[in-house]
């Protein structure tokens, strides 16, 4: 099949965030000071490569974006300013765009009107269902969220939207994993993917590819955050719940001993998001690193609802142990806000942008080994190829 040539493709992907790879004279000096590249997958003058050249289905089959954590050393040692730890910045973006079936992340991704009418415009929403339907007699006489709205229906509200951002998450992951592998998918045995289900794991949990690069403050902010809000979730969603979903145990009228184990963990995901988050904002305004020279109106939008959900957070919590009775008003008024902000990053974020990168980098990470183990079986395992072939000739393919 021939191969064919988009020459859109650069003006395309500059929508994105991407405005300096036109500079890159391929050099290869990029690639061969990134630590993560190799012979296999160099990245990032490949990228730009493909880039330049108008190769989309290439590109939108590559593994190599996912694969870069953007220290921005290559940004550093690039002789002429093309800016290469960028430009795979803005793939990711251009990437999860392909990926996503509705639509939205282009829109999310390609216009900041759009991105901020959806926040906004879902948030308000959120304010004016608790104004109809929140509790007709809040207790003004001691913080008592069981009075001020229903546990039950805020969990099955919360267990009903996990699923629908699941099923958008796992439905983009499941086209990207057919972008890479392409007709390799449906051939490559089912045990070869199980075998993957620890790194899978691994990867998820502890980044460690980033470690490798030689800045690892990045490394070390990155995992915070991840680490911090996963752990949130893992005990909202997983462990305080009576249905296995959300809120009858965490949206409790007890205040609980400030050593309690979910208060610990609970300060331990308040100080990473905080600080992280601060972090990366502070970085981002100062430009003190290659990483926080370029920022997308989505790496700010995240930031900024993250910092807020850990805030509001915080708030609400101190408002309730206020005193005996606490601040009543102050702590509804709060929690009213903090779902305002929580919800559409969960709902935005979560399937369309910054979070799906967590699921993305893993999946391409497993994918990336699985092929590299497909191949080296067929070429020197002779009863697996044998296996191969006659599955393919019982298939007819």
């Amino acid at each position: 099949m021939a191969t064919r040539l988009d020459p859109n493709l650069k003006k395309e992907v500059k929508e994105y965030g991407i405005k300096d790879s036109d500079k890159c004279m391929q050099c290869g000096l990029c690639s061969a000071v990134c630590p993560l590249a190799t012979t296999e997958e160099s990245f990032p003058r490949k990228m730009i490569r493909l880039t330049q050249m108008g190769l989309r289905d290439k590109l939108i089959a590559s593994p190599e974006p996912w694969l870069c954590y953007y220290c921005g050393e290559c940004s550093d040692f690039c002789p002429r300013g093309a800016e290469p730890g960028e430009t795979m910045m803005g793939l990711r973006r251009y990437l999860t765009a392909q990926y996503d079936w509705t639509g939205f992340s282009k829109r999310f991704y390609t216009s900041e009107k759009f991105e901020i009418f959806s926040i906004v415009g879902f948030a308000l929403l959120i304010g004016l269902g608790f104004l109809l339907f929140a509790g007709d007699s809040p207790d003004m006489e001691k913080a008592r969220l069981s009075t001020f709205v229903d546990a039950h229906v805020i969990e099955y509200l919360d267990l009903a939207m996990a699923a629908i951002l699941s099923a958008l998450l796992l439905s983009n992951v499941y086209r990207m994993a057919k972008f890479q592998m392409g007709d390799l998918i449906g051939k490559v045995p089912l045990s070869m993917y199980l075998g993957e289900v620890k790194e899978l794991i691994v990867h998820f949990i502890t980044q460690k590819r980033f470690s490798k690069c030689h800045d690892q403050r990045q490394w070390f902010i990155h995992l915070l955050i991840m680490t911090s809000y996963c752990s949130v979730f893992f005990m909202v969603v997983v462990l305080l719940s009576g249905l296995g979903g959300l809120l009858p145990a965490f949206q409790t009228d007890e205040v609980r001993s400030i050593i309690h184990p979910y208060n610990l963990i609970g300060y331990y995901a308040t100080f990473g998001l905080l600080y992280g988050t601060t972090y990366a904002m502070i970085g981002r305004l100062r430009k003190n690193r290659p990483a926080y020279k370029h920022t997308h109106s989505t790496d700010w939008c995240f930031l900024i609802l993250l910092w807020l959900t850990a805030f509001t957070g915080i708030l609400i919590n101190a408002f309730r142990s206020i005193g005996v009775d606490g601040l009543p008003l102050a702590t509804y008024v709060i929690y009213v806000l903090h779902l305002m902000v929580a919800v559409p990053m969960l709902v935005f974020e979560v399937p369309f942008a910054k979070w799906s990168h967590l699921a993305f980098r893993p999946v391409t990470i497993v994918l990336t080994n699985v092929k590299k183990k497909y191949h080296e079986n067929l070429k020197f395992n002779p009863s697996f190829a044998k296996q191969v072939e006659n599955k393919s000739v019982g298939t007819g393919n």
